[in-house]
């Protein structure tokens, strides 16, 4: 047969798909990959080559979400979820099962962090790591954290069904206790990954309102161990993390953006402060002749957002969150006051200036108004933290693929990626919120909203784990 030009193109190209399709099975083919460091040919390992394979189930992502609302203390609308209870565990077991159902293998650490990976084709490499919190303030609602990790498991799925392979593991985080609900500890969990010592001595002793021990609490719920420190994780133990979240804010309700890229994390720094006076009888003691300590709280209330607002940036906030009086009666001079303040800034340097002034100021107060500043300590003292340029531009380039609206912008609310920072780039992604309401029974995230973060987070996955 003489074979024409036309006929041997034919050939060539019906070689290539063939070398193509068994490409794995061919010690050639392997070779070359391994001798010039590209595929040649990868079966299901690329990014899915069209976004409209990208399929999330909305419909049953929000089931999910109302079947662990169910998991409360207190009655719907409203959820109450605080670490270690009753319907704390049962939530747990509740997003265990849907890890396992997704086909990720489940472990948990000695505080109840749980992880579900998705195993790569390459698992020596560091994983990529998704995933936020589920425990809920009292009387909130249903989405803050629980969208970033029944959302994550949702982005595995997604990834499956497109036919995806990750060249590095993917990995889902339920992080313990990001609220301080309980113990008065943020982030309690991603701390303890991030390698906090401090914390391991604190809570050896840290007690509840209750007089509960945490480590005792630990153990009712079935975790705890001797030795806290073998929660810590060590740097580069992942690549890339990154977080799925409400924005907790109006912005982007307002603006109808449709993703919020987040650049930073603005850190609080946490006070506690108490004045003592002489308190007294409220209409036998003379106005000049009194040391109000309940006076002392409100004039550092106002020096608080004085000092704030002189800082000349948008981005410092404070805010006194928590004022108690002794005795507490309508007819009695406060004798004793407790003022709880929160300052917060994207700046470190820029926040503790102003926390030195409310620290000058609570000195001066003290010494004018003839009362006694008898504690004034920094509880905590978090530095700020900035997402990595690759995981921003990975994030950028999946909205950009989904065709969807974005904005860049920073969080002043806490999340556990600001400690996971510590161990890997970071990245985070914001959805709308209805009104930007959080921590109240309002709070509320359309399925369409939800089903695009979920999407920009599979996407985000895929293309790290690929790197």
């Amino acid at each position: 047969m003489m074979i024409t030009p036309r006929l041997l193109l034919l050939l060539l190209v019906c070689s290539f798909s063939a070398i193509s399709t068994h490409g794995d099975e061919d010690p050639s083919i392997r070779t070359m990959e391994e001798f010039s460091g590209y595929p040649i040919h990868e079966p299901h390992s690329s990014v899915p080559s069209s976004v409209s394979s990208l399929f999330v189930d909305a419909q049953i992502l929000q089931k999910q979400i109302d079947e662990l609302s169910s998991f409360s203390d207190t009655t719907a609308p409203s959820v109450t979820r605080v670490l270690y209870t009753e319907k704390d565990v049962l939530a747990r077991r509740y997003v265990k099962n849907l890890m396992g159902l997704a086909g990720l293998s489940v472990r948990e650490d000695a505080v109840g962090n749980i992880f579900g990976r998705w195993v790569g084709q390459e698992p020596e490499l560091a994983a990529v790591a998704t995933g936020s919190h589920i425990d809920a303030i009292p009387y909130s609602g249903k989405y803050d954290g629980v969208v970033g990790v029944l959302g994550a498991i949702e982005a595995i799925n997604v990834l499956k069904r497109s036919g995806f392979k990750p060249r590095r593991s993917l990995e889902v985080i339920l992080f313990t206790s990001e609220e301080p609900t309980r113990f008065g500890i943020s982030c309690l969990g991603s701390r303890l990954l991030a390698g906090s010592e401090n914390l391991v001595k604190a809570l050896k002793t840290i007690t509840d309102s209750q007089n509960i021990s945490f480590l005792d609490a630990a153990r009712s719920a079935g975790y705890a161990e001797d030795d806290l420190s073998s929660v810590f994780l060590s740097k580069g133990t992942y690549s890339a993390f990154i977080e799925l979240h409400i924005e907790q804010g109006p912005i982007l309700e307002e603006e109808g953006i449709s993703i919020g890229i987040v650049t930073a994390i603005a850190a609080p720094a946490s006070l506690k402060v108490k004045f003592e006076g002489n308190g007294g009888h409220a209409g036998a003691v003379l106005m000049p002749n009194r040391n109000d300590a309940g006076l002392a709280a409100a004039e550092l209330a106002l020096a608080v957002e004085k000092h704030v607002l002189e800082s000349g940036s948008i981005d410092t906030v404070g805010t006194m969150g928590i004022l108690e009086l002794h005795p507490g009666a309508i007819n009695s001079i406060p004798s004793k006051s407790h003022l709880e303040i929160d300052t917060r800034d994207i700046n470190e340097e820029r926040r503790n200036q102003v926390i030195e002034k409310i620290h000058q100021s609570a000195i001066r107060i003290a010494k004018t108004r003839g009362v006694k500043l008898s504690e004034f300590h920094i509880i905590n003292q978090d530095p700020p933290a900035s997402s990595a340029e690759e995981v921003i531009e990975a994030m950028e380039t999946a909205t950009r693929e989904l065709n969807l609206t974005s904005k860049l912008m920073i969080s002043r609310a806490y999340h556990d990626a600001l400690f996971m920072a510590r161990l890997s780039s970071m990245g985070m992604i914001f959805i709308p919120c209805y009104k930007g309401y959080s921590h109240k029974p309002e709070e509320f995230a359309s399925t369409q909203d939800m089903s695009n973060g979920v999407k920009v987070l599979a996407l985000t996955l895929a293309k790290l784990s690929l790197q």
